[in-house]
């Protein structure tokens, strides 16, 4: 049966058409395509023709002029439209000017590093000369490294390789930082939050050590569809960049469906498992010798998809799964399995989410919403690469997040993908990256990095005694270089690490978990889920930062409690409406970890409890909050007004994340009855991260369309007094908890228009 044949077979089930809640027919486009540029060197051209490529699609026409202009360039086009011959035309035609000219290549992860060293491979090749092109990773051999150092025309790395092992030892790269023409930083969507906070300064310091050499490099980026490419890559870069966003690339026409699973408890709202629903619509596929990726949310998921899959599989059809742990010539293997047409199924984490070449496939299917509109276009778009019909399906579980995205598919379809936000001059990374700096080469008197406010930080680093200042110049006075000690996935630097000591005798490292987050993640007798695996936390060394866990087999993982105090500080801004105000501004947040639950898969059902001793934790950070008029506590009870805080509190922050661009886990949540800041009933929804990042003013600025949202999919939950895809679990919010959630946001919208 062809792909054709299953649609149609899909459209005749009437077990899967009622479970449909949205199925949106994408048409095919024709491809938009100019002449081979008359400047590129007649080389290219022959190995392009080679190639059978005899035209360019118009966007990687413009983007190679727009770079032989010298002008920062943004790339930002849909999955397989050709984005990596944006950035390789340009820089290959460099080095075949002039031998000496040199290129540095980032990218997020280390199987796209390898992907796109595999496709230059060819083109070099093709060229027949000796353009030197390296991956430089924790992978590469000792032996291979001062080779790429001293000889490597093109360097292939990430931000983390960069940030700890080049930098730092850049006296030891003086041919290529001399010498840097481009920088290349593809999958650009990716850097957003504390990772892109982060990534931003580590660009600074690679400029500040490329000005130090004499070279000023031209950037290429490269993104998926996001709401801001320009405003991102120029956070990124520091300086203004192009955009290219007209897609010339031909596409296949898509069948996009939105599957949600039937409701097996309606009073709690839990849905049929999305996992087996997974599986029970990739076998249909499958069966039919249909090639297909399922995309899973967590390492634990892509193993338990892929054991069903291949317990319910014809002999002939090969599946593999594919995520972070598996070994790199493993993981390469499946690559090339894919490519080539040998294996039929992949079940994988958003590891495969990034352009990795993985061949025709021709379904995809998500097992759960991946978080952002961006992602699941991406891990879509990963079936149907070329003109060829494809089918995907997102299958829902009964998240919040979730639920609203099925139930709401116009805002998915007509809404464009969302922005996605960094804060480099967060005071935490940013005072993390001025160590590095500083550490690379001494801060000269009224030198900038990023920010007016250098110089005092500067001078309390050396108040500090982490610099020394001497002759108009400030330098590291620390006995080890500071890179080491950040994390770029972390805004504190004060990590803890995660041991293994399941054998008897040995220890390693599995993991490293923020300060902040250690009372929810590592607590005595937690589970730590690393690897598809899952550890229990056996002894916390607080003081010594260091978690000991050992390997169990349990069918259950645990969600701590936090009690939360919070302040306000400081407001930024704030708004006046009839019967509420909004603010946003910076709070200090107290945190004490009290119990954990033990939930058990799939059904998300509590099996258990367990006490939590640890001290209180303080994080400063950003807030918005929302505290509601007089009249509300004339009008309502306490206890029911603190049963509509709360159920309004839970649905804002599992909504929010769709607007914000972030994970879950970036915003958390909390009310006062009697806020101590204004003495009004309040919800607060904080960034999860010290300094935040910027989640909370983008939540102040679209507040109101986030509470009308928030109105509807209430309406819309067919749960009868509230559940976990709505307000929260009954037993936490109380009974009628959604209808006292409604009327308050009722009350709350009434005459209100957005500001």
């Amino acid at each position: 049966m062809n792909i054709e044949q299953m649609k149609n077979s899909l459209e005749n089930r009437p077990e899967f058409m009622n479970r449909v809640t949205a199925w949106k027919e994408l048409e095919g486009r024709t491809g938009e395509y100019v002449d081979l540029p008359h400047n590129l060197d007649k080389r290219l051209k022959n190995v392009l023709k080679k190639k059978k490529i005899d035209q360019l699609y118009s966007h990687q026409k413009k983007a190679y002029d727009y770079i032989m202009e010298k002008k920062d360039t943004v790339v930002v086009t849909p999955t397989a439209s050709g984005k990596t011959l944006c950035y390789n035309l340009p820089v290959l035609n460099s080095i075949l000017e002039d031998d000496s000219n040199r290129a540095l290549y980032l990218f997020p992860t280390k199987a796209l590093s390898q992907d796109q060293l595999s496709g230059l491979y060819e083109l070099i090749e093709e060229l027949s000369l000796n353009i030197k092109t390296h991956t430089y990773d924790g992978d590469t051999q000792v032996s291979a490294r001062k080779s790429i150092r001293q000889s490597g025309h093109i360097v292939i790395t990430n931000p983390d390789m960069l940030h700890v092992g080049i930098l730092p030892h850049h006296t030891k790269w003086i041919k290529l930082f001399e010498n840097l023409k481009y920088v290349v930083i593809d999958e650009v969507h990716s850097y957003r939050g504390v990772f892109g906070s982060h990534v931003a300064n580590v660009i600074r310091r690679l400029q500040r050590i490329c000005e130090f050499y004499g070279s000023d490099p031209l950037f290429i980026c490269a993104s998926a569809t996001i709401d801001n490419p320009g405003e991102l890559s120029s956070k990124l870069i520091g300086k203004d960049i192009e955009v290219i966003d007209e897609n010339g690339a031909p596409a296949g026409p898509r069948d996009f469906i939105f599957y949600n699973p039937p409701v097996v408890n309606k009073e709690l709202g839990i849905r049929r498992s999305y996992v087996l629903e997974s599986k029970k619509i990739a076998s249909i596929f499958l069966k039919n010798k249909i090639k297909t990726i399922v995309f899973t949310r967590s390492r634990l998921r892509t193993e338990i998809i892929l054991s069903y899959l291949r317990d319910d599989k014809p002999q002939d059809v090969n599946i593999r799964g594919y995520r972070g742990g598996y070994l790199p010539n493993e993981r390469r293997q499946i690559e090339k399995g894919l490519r080539e047409g040998k294996i039929h199924g992949v079940v994988s984490t958003n590891a495969l989410e990034l352009g990795v070449d993985i061949g025709q496939l021709d379904v995809s299917i998500l097992a759960g919403y991946p978080g952002t509109i961006a992602s699941s276009w991406q891990q879509a778009g990963r079936a149907g690469r070329g003109q060829r019909r494809s089918i995907s399906i997102m299958i829902a579980s009964s998240s919040a997040l979730d639920q609203y995205i099925v139930n709401n598919p116009e805002y998915f379809f007509e809404k464009p993908a969302e922005s996605a936000l960094i804060n480099p001059n967060n005071l935490m990374i940013l005072l993390s990256h001025i160590k590095c700096a500083a550490f690379e080469l001494p801060f000269e008197k009224g030198e900038k990095f990023g920010v007016e406010t250098t110089e005092k930080i500067l001078r309390y680093l050396e108040d500090n005694h982490v610099l020394r200042y001497k002759g108009g110049k400030w330098y590291w006075s620390a006995e080890r270089y500071p890179a080491e000690d950040i994390s770029l996935r972390s805004a504190s630097s004060e990590d803890f690490a995660v041991i293994d000591k399941t054998e008897t005798g040995s220890s390693r490292v599995i993991g490293r978990v923020d300060y902040f987050s250690v009372p929810t993640t590592i607590h005595k007798d937690a589970i730590y889920i690393h690897e598809g695996k899952q550890y229990q936390v056996k002894d916390l060394d607080y003081s010594g930062k260091k978690a000991y866990v050992k390997i169990v087999d349990v069918n259950f993982y645990t969600d701590a409690n936090l009690a939360v105090d919070l302040r306000v500080l400081d407001k930024f801004e704030s708004k006046k409406f009839d019967k509420r105000s909004a603010s946003h501004g910076e709070v200090v947040v107290s945190a004490q970890a009290t119990m954990y639950k033990k939930v058990k898969f799939n059904t998300h059902e509590n099996v258990g409890y367990g006490d939590i001793n640890l001290p209180e934790v303080e994080m400063h950070t950003t807030a918005w909050w929302m505290s509601l008029a007089e009249e509300f506590e004339e009008k309502i009870n306490k206890k029911t007004l603190e049963n509509a805080l709360l159920g309004l509190s839970n649905l804002l922050v599992n909504i929010a994340p769709i607007y914000l661009m972030c994970d879950p886990g970036d915003i958390h949540s909390t009310i006062q009855i009697r806020s101590p800041f204004n003495g009004r009933p309040t919800i607060f929804i904080y960034d999860s991260y010290p300094g935040g990042v910027g989640l909370s003013e983008k939540l102040y600025r679209i507040d109101h369309k986030l509470l009308k949202s928030a109105y509807s999919y209430l309406q819309k939950c067919p749960c009868e007094g509230g559940c976990p895809a709505c307000v929260g679990p009954i037993n936490e919010v109380g009974l009628k908890a959604k209808e006292k959630t409604l009327y308050l946001l009722r009350e709350v919208l009434k005459g209100e228009s957005e500001r």
